[in-house]
């Protein structure tokens, strides 16, 4: 059983703040921060 990685409430943000400020999409914005891009749409 795999356990759930945690991120922090920082990195939350800024992957935030690269799709609504930065104009990334949420593909870009994925690849940028080496995630799954269904983990931003979460």
């Amino acid at each position: 059983m795999t356990t759930r990685k945690k991120y922090s409430k920082e990195f939350k943000l800024d992957a935030i703040s690269l799709m609504l400020e930065q104009g990334y999409t949420r593909a870009e914005a994925a690849r940028n921060l080496e995630i799954n891009a269904n983990m931003l749409g979460r």
